[in-house]
Formats: structure tokens, C-alpha cells, sequence
């Protein structure tokens, strides 16, 4: 873990309410697949956790939502501007010798879900995607999956695009069977999945106060009923592992 004053190099919506901001770091060599950043945005006093969504070289970049006031005020902010990080942070999604993969995103529990799935595939594992939104107004991302050779099944909601329903529908609507699955989402589609699943990954969102497991400010409880620090002991937990 380390702070670095990173320059923005883009900063542009993709989706509602989505922005997808690249940035000049050090840290970007060092981030690992579903780990995340600690941004400090000027003028406001707690940093906020975004995950890292893919690196390239020196090149760093996060996914947001306009949440607040801090990520709006992201939002505005210029090529040329500066935003420190704290990271990378947490502990990431494993890659394991898997022949077979299905990796599920939803919403803005996408992002992190692009860096993992190119891992896998860079060992040779077969990798199938589901990405979950609201409306068609808010998908994004389908580009970005396709550029690396996958054709993602995309599903909402209300059926505006793709399949109707959830992640879940979508694998069945496909039929995808592969029984491993890594998954970033909200907490009813982990809820989900876990239900569904028993072999793999999910990564959970949470509100946090330092980011590396001093403030105790994002403890869940364990299927033993120990506590765990999402920020250091996660965000990224084996299915079963975190009472949801």
C-alpha cells in the first residue's frame, strides 16, 4: 500500500449516472484483479473505496456512480488534474487453476470483474460473463468484454435489454452451467448467487472509513461468528465465507 498523486488522463460518462476515469499512476503495476483504491477527492474528508477496473502499464482505471456530493464533484474534474490514492488495497479475487469460469457483474460490481476475467483467460481458462443492470439506460461495459474475446449475456430488469431478469436468468436463459463463479454485485444478487452457488468468489460492497482495517467501520460477520473487515480481510470472500 502506498499513496500516489495520480494525473487523470480521461474522465467520461459511459452509462446513467457512470463515469469511467483513467489515470497516470505507479500504483497500476501493482494492483491485482478486485482489488481497489482509496480516492481522496479535493475538499472532502473521507476518501472513497472504487475498485481498480484494469491496468495497463502505468495506467490505472476506476468505474464510479455519481453516489454524492464527492462523486460528482469526481465527475467534473479535468484530463491534467490531480487525485491522490491510497492502495492497491484488499485482497482480490484468487486466480486458481479453473478450466471453466463464469464471472458475473452487477451494476457498478462490474468494473472490477473486467481485470479478473482477463486473468483468467490469460491462463487458458474457458470464461463466460453475465452482467446485470437496471435498465438498458444503465449497461455499460459490453465493449469492453468483447474486446477480449467474450460476448458477455447482458440482462435487465424491466427487459429493456438483453434477457429479462436477473444474472441468474441469464445463465439459465444461456445455458451456462459451469459451477465456479466470481461475482461483484449488490447484495441481493450475492444473496443470489450464494444461494446458488458453492464453489468460487464474491466481492462485497461496503461503506468504509480508512480502507485497510484500522476503523473497523466495514466489519461483517463470518459463517463462525467472527467478525471480518471487508476493506482488509475482502472485499473479495469465498462464497459461504460472510453472513449476507
Amino acid at each position: 500500500m502506498k499513496q500516489s498523486n495520480a494525473v487523470i488522463l480521461s474522465n467520461a460518462p459511459i452509462a446513467r449516472d457512470v463515469f469511467k476515469m483513467d489515470l497516470r499512476t505507479d500504483l497500476a503495476p501493482m494492483a491485482k484483479p478486485g482489488q481497489f483504491v482509496q480516492v481522496a477527492v479535493p475538499g472532502f474528508f473521507l476518501r472513497r473505496p472504487i475498485s481498480v477496473s484494469w491496468t495497463e502499464g502505468d495506467v490505472l482505471r476506476i468505474v464510479y456512480k455519481i453516489m454524492g456530493n464527492g462523486t460528482d464533484k469526481m465527475s467534473s474534474m479535468k484530463p491534467g488534474e490531480e487525485l491522490s490514492l491510497l492502495g492497491p488495497l484488499g485482497t482480490g479475487f484468487p486466480i486458481k487453476d479453473e478450466k471453466e469460469v463464469v464471472i458475473m457483474g452487477g451494476g457498478v460490481g462490474t468494473p472490477p470483474m473486467l481485470k479478473t476475467a482477463k486473468a483468467y483467460l490469460d491462463q487458458g481458462s474457458k470464461v463466460d460473463v453475465i452482467l446485470g443492470f437496471n435498465t438498458a439506460q444503465d449497461v455499460f461495459y459490453v465493449d469492453e468484454f468483447e474486446q477480449l474475446g467474450i460476448s458477455p449475456v447482458v440482462c435487465t430488469m424491466d427487459g429493456s435489454a438483453g434477457v429479462k431478469g436477473t444474472v441468474l436468468d441469464g445463465a439459465a436463459s444461456a445455458g451456462i452451467k459451469t459451477d465456479y463463479v466470481l461475482a461483484c454485485g449488490p447484495l441481493p444478487m450475492l444473496r443470489a448467487i450464494s444461494a446458488s452457488y458453492t464453489k468460487g468468489y464474491i466481492s462485497l460492497e461496503s461503506r468504509m472509513g480508512c480502507g485497510f482495517g484500522v476503523c473497523n467501520g466495514c466489519v461483517m460477520t463470518d459463517t463462525n461468528g467472527m467478525q471480518v473487515r471487508v476493506c482488509k480481510n475482502g472485499p473479495v470472500f469465498p462464497i459461504g465465507k460472510v453472513v449476507l
